[in-house]
């Protein structure tokens, strides 16, 4: 692939947070290579030397790390190639080895023919215009030439040496859901090193995905743990997406713990040993989250989806902790700041000890709240934005309390709606959440009211 001199990418592949595209469709071993390349051309123009890389389970992940290491070498940059692991695998190595950026190659929670591109740049989130940057110095062919080195380094057990560091937890009896995602190795190794006793689904480390689809936010994908626990009579269960960046959970009775909801637990354990400290959620997560961190004394903080936007938000605010209702959940008071799902199930694990309180009760005694799950709808990609603009143009008009982080989020005597433009595809997201039924009908009314007069109708739910 030495020849290439300049490149183009399918216009579908460059995204908000990630470069990601269809194998053998949109994405080949020459995008591969122009990735790396162009990106190792940053990092030396940044006066940087070396990049560690990383990939998931799926079948394409070899031959598009092989690509990748080539274009990143002939920038002149060298290559520490960590290998077969979850995403915060490549973080940690970003974040501890002699490295000045990383690239993780995952497909993360897309189908397996689906592929895909994670970076850090100088400890920083690397998205948006860095993203739209690369492909213009591809384009152009603006890279640096060299001879880089490619090393491999075996980092998995000093990555699960330093999950369980200092780990304050208790003995408990907790299931596993890997999913075949590529974190399987890593929870064998971790469970191996905890208290209690740990029952394991999915471990292999398999692209095809047998058992189910790796995306433990939609609760058909929870059906094999909720059995696991309820047969065992588990204290609780935790599950993972299929890259180890995000996590699911459910209590000894079934019920799904989801993101906002372990955000409170997560919140009640470290604003103990911080108090005061700024706690930040996308603006998907409930209202009951945002109550409960003042509450406990903490400040709560809404801010955009995404979760490269969380990543700079919390380094901006010196923020502890911070997490989304996806299951992203960044820890920066005893770790780095990254997206760490094996790391957010230690944590749970020693939050139920530091407060004192089973899961299962620390998830019965949270507000009930009435709410719809993410509802995904497509839209004209060219008008997502504008609706999202038109929508908060007649709710100013309307004099509506509105929240303008991230689309529109109202407040109502009902409770709360949100409409908002996804960054990564052609679809308008909304939610609403209430105190009782009859009223969620209402707000679901007014987003549906809302949508009719850009002359939009919510329809089918649409995949990630």
């Amino acid at each position: 692939m030495t020849a290439i001199t300049s490149h183009a990418f399918h216009p579908t592949m460059l995204r908000e947070y990630d470069i990601r595209g269809v194998v053998g469709d949109t994405l080949s071993a020459a995008d591969a290579y122009a990735i790396g390349r162009s990106f190792a051309t940053l990092i030396r123009r940044a006066g940087g030397k070396s990049v560690a890389v990383g990939y998931d389970g799926r079948l394409s992940s070899p031959m598009l790390a092989e690509a990748l290491i080539e274009g990143i070498n002939a920038a002149g940059i060298d290559a520490l190639n960590v290998g077969l692991g979850p995403t915060p695998m490549l973080y940690y190595a970003a974040s501890t080895e002699e490295v000045d950026g990383g690239i993780q190659i995952t497909g993360s929670h897309n189908p397996p023919d689906y592929n895909g591109f994670k970076m850090v740049f100088q400890g920083r989130p690397f998205y948006g215009a860095d993203i739209a940057g690369i492909g213009a110095m591809a384009a152009a062919g603006d890279w640096d030439s060299g001879n880089g080195s490619a090393q491999s380094l075996d980092i998995v057990d000093a990555y699960v040496d330093r999950l369980v560091e200092g780990f304050a937890g208790g003995a408990y009896r907790i299931g596993w859901d890997a999913g075949n995602g590529a974190a399987g190795t890593v929870i064998e190794k971790l469970t191996a090193r905890l208290p209690g006793e740990h029952f394991l689904l999915f471990t292999d480390i398999d692209g095809h995905f047998p058992n189910h689809h790796p995306d433990p936010t939609e609760e058909k994908n929870l059906a094999d743990l909720r059995k696991l626990v309820a047969e065992r009579s588990l204290d609780f269960g935790v599950a993972f997406d299929g890259d180890g960046d995000r996590i699911g959970a459910i209590d000894g009775q079934g019920r799904v713990i989801w993101g906002d909801q372990l955000l409170q637990i997560y919140a009640a354990a470290v604003l103990r040993e911080i108090p005061g400290a700024t706690v930040i959620a996308d603006v998907k997560a409930s209202q009951a989250l945002f109550d409960r961190v003042a509450e406990l004394g903490g400040q709560p903080m809404m801010w955009k989806t995404g979760h490269s936007l969380i990543k700079a938000k919390m380094k901006e605010t010196g923020s502890p902790l911070a997490g989304e209702m996806s299951g992203h959940i960044f820890f920066a008071d005893r770790y780095y700041g990254y997206d760490d799902a094996p790391y957010a199930a230690i944590r749970l694990i020693e939050a139920a000890t530091k407060l004192g309180q089973s899961v299962t009760e620390l998830r019965g005694s949270m507000a009930p709240m009435v709410n719809t799950p993410e509802l995904r709808f497509q839209v004209d990609e060219v008008r997502k934005f504008a609706i999202v603009d038109e929508v908060l143009a007649r709710l100013a008009a309307s004099g509506a309390q509105v929240d303008r982080t991230d689309g529109a989020r109202v407040l109502t005597d009902d409770g709360w709606w949100l409409l908002r433009a996804s960054n990564t595809q052609d679809v308008l997201v909304a939610r609403a959440e209430a105190k009782d039924e009859a009223a969620l009908e209402r707000l679901m009314a007014a987003i549906d009211e809302q949508l009719a007069l850009s002359g939009v109708v919510r329809g089918e739910q649409a995949g990630h």
